[in-house]
């Protein structure tokens, strides 16, 4: 059984109190739309507002079949990058207003040119649609945007960026780097923090399951590397990217899996695991100070990558 209260420390249990009294661990039990209802609150309540000088504008990229919305963000010492940003909520939760002040951080802190896609969500859409719309998204950038394209995702988002990363890497105009934040790949859920952390604080192995399977209509995606990067058996030409977990997390082994299995097909990743965090903390970057630290660290990679950096 693991000690939560030797790993995590006050501050952190803080966070997770005061995130578990607007978005209570039992809500997985409500319907879609409460649920809905419920992290969207949450969302609002710890919403940490715009740093000054970030420009904000609400569009939408035009498919053949509907209307991805899109928040691109802009700061007056814009470098020439972007980063295409997606955001977490289990692949059911979540858009442009759940994840607005970390991407306006984000820009704030590197210069970069952030564009957060408000992907079609399960379970009215389920797998491939948010993958789709991700691929669509990378697709209208590499022409509307004559500068690199950096990746970025949290949770479900970062499974979406490793997606589009493994689709792209034959890509004229391919991704330049990857930075993925306490992700779910598709690791094996026989071992590793998912056996260790299967009832951790803020993310459960019951949680992981339901996400699953609302994504995927209850479907078998076993070998389907658009769901689960994990499953691809080549991780040869992959950009340079950069894993941040949570140590209290079921999914913090994904982060580990897909360094070494990249690593060994001979290209560059760089996992760091946040010792004593849990999954969903990039909210608590103000308030508590392991959080801080660790958004700093993805701020830097971010960074690195987009200058085509390699620091690890």
């Amino acid at each position: 059984m693991t000690d939560y209260k030797t790993l995590i420390d006050a501050e952190t249990w803080a966070f997770i109190e005061r995130t578990n009294s607007y978005y209570p661990p039992d809500t997985i039990d409500y319907t879609i739309a409460q649920q809905r209802d419920i992290y969207d609150r949450m969302c609002r309540e710890f919403f940490a507002g715009y740093p000054q000088g970030v420009a904000v504008e609400t569009s939408a990229i035009a498919t053949r079949t509907h209307e991805i919305p899109i928040r691109i963000y802009r700061s007056a010492r814009q470098a020439a990058v972007t980063v295409l940003y997606f955001h977490g909520g289990g692949f059911i939760l979540g858009g442009l207003n759940s994840h607005d002040d970390v991407c306006a951080e984000l820009c704030d802190r590197t210069g970069y040119e952030v564009i957060s896609v408000d992907y079609r969500l399960a379970p009215e859409h389920l797998h491939p649609s948010a993958f789709d719309d991700v691929m669509s998204a990378f697709e209208w950038a590499g022409i509307a945007r004559s500068h690199p394209i950096l990746l970025c995702g949290e949770s479900a988002g970062g499974n979406l960026a490793a997606a589009v990363s493994h689709a792209t890497r034959g890509h004229a105009k391919r991704p330049i780097g990857q930075v993925l934040i306490y992700p779910g790949l598709g690791g094996d859920r026989s071992k590793g923090s998912y056996l260790r952390h299967a009832e951790a604080p803020m993310l459960t192995m019951r949680d992981i399951e339901f996400y699953k399977n609302i994504r995927t209509g209850g479907r078998d995606g076993t070998g389907d590397i658009t769901q689960s990067p994990l499953a691809d058996a080549d991780f040869a030409n992959l950009p340079p990217t950069v894993l941040i977990t949570a140590q209290c997390d079921p999914l913090s082994s994904d982060g580990e899996a897909y360094r070494d299995r990249i690593v060994a097909a001979g290209g560059r990743a760089y996992w760091f695991e946040e010792p004593g965090l849990v999954h969903g903390y990039l909210r608590a970057r103000h308030t508590v100070g392991r959080a801080r630290a660790s958004f700093t660290r993805i701020v830097d990679a971010v960074a690195a990558l987009g200058q085509g950096a390699w620091l690890w």
